[in-house]
């Protein structure tokens, strides 16, 4: 029951093969199994009987709200929960409870879909891989499942992989079958990196399609929430509850058509896949330049057109998006000042001391690093050679998208992420913004472009880990991105996580040098 997608358990339901209560009991009881991957930060256990008994009694009724009513779901702990807590995995907002639910949120809990909890994540989403976190690093569930633990032959548990970030916490709660979906944010890449990782349909949505009020920010003009789903209808499926106009964020847009069901009769042979000439990358492993190659060859063999394209700013894309992003950060987290919420510092003496002394006790390395950078960025001297600068540069790696879709290209064909997931011991020797650079490069320029994007797990790596690829589309044409997306979801025939035994050693708690970073 538990590797079942929505449309399944939502059946299920019907039949009257299992209850609402009964499957979120099944659900959290998991999430006891698999607390070693660190998931999640805060499980909701309470809270959430107590709304699966209400969907139970709805359906008992006949009066269910709708496909996702009893559906159990986690939360990117940088969405705001009413009542719960929601640190953004600093110790800045460690506890902290907002009195109020995201959009997003408040749209599930209005389908009688169960929140049983926050998942885990970098600090302020300021990361790739979710190893930057103060909760302690997110473990990839494939790491204990056979094809991986075959490949390495070892005993030891130290050479388990990461999730990719930030939304790591949001990728291993549905990919380890404790959640049927999970709300992930997406600036560069975070909710379809990891979701190439860890084997799970990953969604970036149109930028505007989608509230982000109640969404702490990393970089307002680029954050999406995105979505993470165990099959591309169920994502559908979600995205057609969250998108819309919100009277609380002015960037977003009335939702265009309806998602709930995509078609069946897709035909291939009517579109045009573009294949971005730079996105063959330094670095780009072989196994997934085959996964590439093989979709592609899927795709002409179906009588789509497949070309070669070009998006000649993409190389700028990266050293762009640092400045912009370092800029906005610098900005956002002004808020954290120890004077209005979050953490404060016993430090006194002066105003300007509890300050300084609250940002280094609240803040890792890395968010202070940024915002210094940022800071750089926006002074009077500096502001016309650095942000306008990538603020130009950013209209030109639109433009290229644009440009591309007008020639009739109706979606694009690209690698997700360079390699399969690294070991955690490998991925913590770089630093974070080298980390960052390298996994964001496919990914990175979707958001600049703010158009939609979906990845959809293709096959396992030699090493036994998920590969990922990615499709993109023109704005506001995220159904008939997902309807190409299902097509070849229902052809490459990507294993669930379920058809393999756990092959983890009985002691998995953290190593001393994990529980270090943990709060």
């Amino acid at each position: 029951m538990l590797g079942l997608t929505i449309r399944e358990v939502s059946l299920a339901f019907s039949e009257g093969k299992i209850s609402p209560t009964e499957l979120c009991r099944k659900c959290l009881n998991h999430i006891k199994k698999t607390q070693h991957l660190n998931a999640y930060i805060t499980v909701t256990e309470e809270s959430a009987l107590k709304q699966a008994q209400e969907a139970e009694t709805r359906l008992l009724q006949g009066a269910p709200k709708g496909p996702l009513d009893g559906i159990p779901f986690a939360v990117k702990d940088n969405f705001c929960t009413e009542n719960i807590k929601t640190t953004c995995a600093s110790r800045m907002l460690k506890d902290y409870t907002p009195l109020y639910n995201a959009t997003v949120v408040q749209k599930l809990l209005n389908q009688g879909a169960v929140l049983i909890g926050k998942t885990n994540m970098d600090e302020f989403a300021m990361g790739a891989g979710s190893t930057d976190g103060a909760f302690g690093p997110v473990r990839n569930p494939w790491s204990y499942a056979a094809p991986y633990r075959e490949w390495t032959g070892a005993v030891a548990d130290s050479d388990w992989v990461v999730t990719g970030g930030s939304s790591g916490g949001s990728a291993a709660a549905v990919a380890s079958l404790t959640s049927y979906l999970a709300l992930g944010s997406d600036t560069g890449g975070s909710t379809r990196n990891p979701g190439a990782l860890c084997g799970v349909v990953a969604l970036k949505p149109t930028y505007g399609l989608l509230s982000r009020h109640g969404l702490i920010p990393l970089v307002n003009s680029m954050d999406v929430p995105g979505i993470m789903t165990r099959s591309v209808s169920d994502a559908a499926v979600v995205l057609d509850i969250l998108q819309g106009f919100d009277i609380r964020d002015s960037t977003t847009v009335p939702a265009p058509s309806s998602l709930t069901e995509l078609p069946d009769d897709f035909a291939a042979k009517n579109i045009c896949v573009g294949i971005p000439k730079e996105y063959h990358a330094p670095g780009l492993s072989e196994e997934i330049l085959v996964q590439w190659s093989r979709v592609a060859d899927m795709f002409e063999r179906a009588g789509a057109r497949v070309v070669q394209v070009s998006l000649p700013h993409t190389q700028y894309s990266i050293v762009c998006y640092h400045v912009l992003c370092h800029a906005e950060v610098a900005s956002n987290m002004a808020r954290f000042d120890g004077l209005e919420y979050g953490n404060r510092s016993p430090v006194s003496g002066s105003t300007e001391a509890m300050y300084a002394s609250t940002r280094h006790e609240g803040f890792n390395d890395v968010v202070r690093g940024r915002i210094l950078s940022g800071n750089y960025f926006l002074l009077k001297q500096n502001y016309q050679h650095y942000f306008v600068k990538a603020q130009k540069v950013r209209r030109l790696i639109t433009n290229d998208f644009k440009h591309v879709f007008s020639t009739g290209v109706d979606l694009l064909l690209t690698p997700t992420t360079l390699t399969d997931a690294a070991c955690y011991y490998d991925f913590t020797q770089e630093d974070n913004r080298t980390r960052s650079a390298q996994e964001d490069v496919f990914t990175q320029p979707v958001n600049m472009a703010g158009i939609p994007s979906v990845c959809v797990p293709t096959a396992l790596s030699k090493r036994g880990l998920p590969i990922g690829l990615q499709l993109i589309g023109p704005a506001f044409q995220d159904k008939k991105l997902l309807t190409v997306a299902q097509w070849v979801e229902q052809r490459v025939g990507f294993p669930s996580i379920s058809d393999y035994g756990d092959k983890r050693r009985k002691d998995t708690g953290m190593t001393n040098g994990e529980q270090a970073s943990a709060v």
